[in-house]
């Protein structure tokens, strides 16, 4: 059966709330191979303004419909290749709303394996169950089921014929759609998500999963970071899961919607079979969907938390273009040190020793001294890693006995920055360089502009996701994909200055152009203008016009080049211009005269109030960076490590990590604390994203100090409180009550582990008072 044409416009508007019309554009633009950053920036009037958030979701719902509609055909098609499509089961194959209820009625039509029932019926048992299905008044169950005894085809009494018959009753009840939907819904709102060591030896041992050895949470409210950390010990075969549901009650349900009959001389024999259906069939099913559905939702979650906090850390306020030096510190293989000019630009290295001696040391101080006189930076960038506040505080000395206080000295994310140094990416840039040495010329240039820089490395490596390696791999990917192209086109890219995988996220170019532009750029100079752009090999007008509204050329003959205004509205401004009696590059940056524009004077052909305000907004501030202006963190000079911490003292740190349980906090001691979601305000908070951002500056207040496992826990509340919990040297043990609402991630053993929670294990706290 050939699957009509199929608009799902009217769904969509309906669905997402959204008036039909914009849909509709939105729908035609996207269909036409319009990027979503270009439709939403520069295609207004035709969708009304809509977001980058709500045109991917269109684009998102739009798929999932489409192939829902090609599903119901396929399944049409092929239940009406077996003879047994009737108008009844079409009408309900047309009307389900989700993939889920399309492929229940799809399930007693499916090819399947072979199972019992379809053994009982080769034994020719189909017609007794179909009398037990029936639930005749009359009859007798073991007389009619001896009319089947056939040692031949394994049947050797009317019990087996009789169980048999069963059997085939118990695939028909499973196979019943208003079951399964019954079924779905009472997992779905009732089940309860149980956890318990797989083992009694596991159940001995102290993991990082004791907290759910003796576990239960409603399936319908757990928390993502939970429902992945069970599937993790799972996957570990430290824990044990499950679903449970009132069965007795689900049972009753399905012997009333299958019609038993008291009174029918069948009615145990239909009772036994809808038992083991329930127990064998339906609910292993159904769960296994249900979880699947909580994997789903818990993985959209999960990557949604690392999407807020990529967007926040790639959007971090750049240094901008100053000269700096990167230092990747090194206790035993020396500190590397690297210069970059204002454009980043590698200059020169040196290492430096800081832990071989007095004499290692004294040479460290001559080296370092004329290297910054050499290169004169503005600031020096230092990795946070081993070694990281030994060598800051090793520099800031150096510079205050030198009187360069004007120099500052700043400590560096270098999460990914190893990651980067041995990629293809680093090799073509640096092939003569060492991994170290390109490690600290990434750390400077974080510095100076870090969506620039991190756009280089895998996203999942940069440390600040939850569960990254445990959610579904392609939905992560594109998420990550999406939240760097947004940012990238958000801010602008220098088109001559600009690296390949910078540019590989420009709307409209991708990996392949990208690597043409920088060739051609190499080969015969930068561009002087955007339209040059036009001569790189198979860069042709469709790309050029989703791309050159993002892309900046300083010091082009066209002013306009410099701003985010489309090549397609130079001509409107040139317009513009010479009503004002001006030149354009006399209007451009000019807030006087730029005032003096009468929007309504110039709407139509096609260009809106929309657009004419952000051609406005650009002709004030002509590529105007959205980021926010740099200030450098203050860390406490006698707080190095976490031997220096004490209970109750006050500290300025910068937010690393936000997960769905709180926030993750750099305060200069090598191991991020965690502020817990009850500790992040003085009022109640329900999310952490609510109140803080991956970059945010925050002061916190020290709780809870654990040498052992390495755990800080910290509190941003105005006051701490006096029954803060104290220090100790053992962590406490976990609560492992079923009613717990606030119940944490697992303990992590005081490992690294940055596939759970980016930069910091820390993932238990004991409940902390309000």
């Amino acid at each position: 059966m050939q699957a009509p044409s199929f608009s799902p416009t009217p769904l969509l508007a309906k669905e997402l709330k959204l008036p039909s019309g914009h849909v509709d554009a939105v729908v035609k633009l996207l269909d036409d191979k319009n990027t979503v950053p270009f439709i939403a920036r520069y295609r207004k009037e035709a969708t009304g303004g809509l977001d980058e958030v709500q045109i991917r979701a269109i684009e998102e719902r739009r798929a999932y419909l489409l192939e829902l509609h090609d599903r119901r055909y396929a399944v049409l098609s092929s239940i009406e290749e077996q003879g047994k499509l009737s108008d009844d089961l079409k009408r309900k194959i047309l009307a389900c709303a989700t993939k889920a209820a399309l492929e229940d009625l799809y399930l007693p039509y499916k090819p399947k394996r072979r199972t019992r029932a379809t053994i009982a019926k080769e034994r020719g048992l189909e017609p007794l169950a179909e009398r037990i299905l029936a639930q005749p008044s009359s009859g007798d169950p073991a007389g009619e089921a001896a009319a089947f005894i056939d040692p031949e085809k394994e049947v050797p009494d009317a019990q087996a014929a009789l169980a048999g018959a069963r059997d085939i009753a118990a695939e028909v009840v499973a196979e019943n759609a208003d079951v399964r939907s019954t079924l779905r819904q009472t997992f779905a709102r009732e089940g309860q998500l149980v956890s318990e060591a797989a083992t009694k030896k596991v159940k001995s041992e102290r993991t990082k999963f004791e907290q759910y050895y003796d576990f239960s949470e409603a399936a319908k409210t757990i928390p993502s970071h939970r429902y992945l950390a069970i599937r993790r010990g799972e996957r570990e075969k430290v824990l044990r899961a499950r679903v449970d549901i009132d069965f007795e009650r689900a049972n009753t349900t399905i012997e009333k919607q299958i019609g038993v009959d008291a009174r029918s001389p069948f009615a145990g024999e239909l009772r036994e079979a809808i038992a083991d259906s329930l127990k064998r069939l339906l609910a292993p099913s159904v769960q296994s969907d249900l979880r699947l559905d909580l994997k789903e939702r818990s993985d959209v979650d999960a990557v949604e938390v690392f999407a807020d906090n990529l967007r926040n850390l790639l959007l971090g306020a750049p240094l901008g273009g100053k000269a700096v030096i990167g230092i990747d510190p090194g206790l035993r293989t020396g500190c590397k040190c690297a210069a970059l000019d204002a454009t980043g630009k590698y200059l020169e290295t040196i290492t430096i020793y800081l832990t071989k001696g007095e004499g290692a040391q004294e040479k460290a101080k001559r080296d370092f001294s004329a290297f910054v006189k050499k290169h004169r930076p503005e600031a020096i960038a230092v990795g946070n890693g081993t070694g990281g506040r030994e060598t800051e505080a090793f520099v800031r000395a150096l510079l205050a006995d030198a009187g360069q206080n004007e120099i500052f000295v700043v400590q560096v994310n270098e999460s990914g920055a190893s990651i980067y140094s041995a990629s293809d990416v680093a090799r073509e840039e640096f092939p003569e360089l060492d991994l170290t040495i390109r490690g600290a010329i990434s750390i400077g240039r974080r510095l100076q502009d870090p969506l620039a820089e991190l756009v280089k490395i895998e996203p999942k490596s940069i440390g600040v996701g939850q569960y990254q390696h445990d959610v579904h791999q392609p939905l992560l990917s594109r998420k990550l994909g999406e939240v760097i192209e947004s940012c990238v086109n958000r801010v602008g890219v220098a088109l001559n200055t600009a690296s390949a995988p910078l540019l590989s996220y420009v709307a409209g170019i991708g990996p392949k152009l990208a690597k043409s532009i920088v060739a051609h750029r190499e080969q015969k100079g930068a561009f002087k203008n955007r339209r040059k752009v036009l001569e790189v090999a198979g860069l042709g007008p469709r790309a050029f016009e989703q791309a050159a509204g993002f892309l900046r050329v300083r010091g082009s003959d066209n002013p306009l080049d410099t701003s985010a205004v489309h090549p397609e509205r130079y001509t409107l401004v040139k317009r513009i211009a010479a009503d004002l009696s001006l030149k354009l590059d006399a209007l451009v940056g000019n807030d006087e005269a730029v005032g003096r524009i009468e929007i309504a004077r110039y709407v139509g052909e096609g260009v809106g109030e929309p657009t004419l305000r952000d051609i406005v907004e650009e002709l004030k501030k002509p590529g105007r960076d959205p980021r926010e202006a740099f200030e450098p963190p203050k860390f406490r000079d006698d707080v190095n490590s976490l031997n220096d911490l004490q209970v109750g003292m006050a500290l300025e740190g910068v937010v690393t990590n936000v997960t769905n349980f709180g926030a993750f906090v750099d305060v200069g001691v090598h191991q991020d604390g965690l502020v817990h979601v009850s500790q992040l305000a003085d009022r109640f908070v329900r999310d952490p994203k609510e109140v803080v951002k991956v970059g945010d500056k925050i002061k916190v207040r020290v709780l809870e100090v654990d040498l052992e496992r390495k755990r800080i826990s910290l509190s941003a509340k105005s006051q701490a409180g006096a029954d803060a919990p104290r220090s100790s040297g053992k962590p406490p043990r976990p609560n492992r009550t079923s009613s717990d609402k606030q119940a944490q991630p697992p303990r992590d053993g005081g490992k690294r582990d940055k596939a759970s929670f980016g930069n910091n294990p820390f993932a238990k706290l004991r409940n902390l008072k309000k």
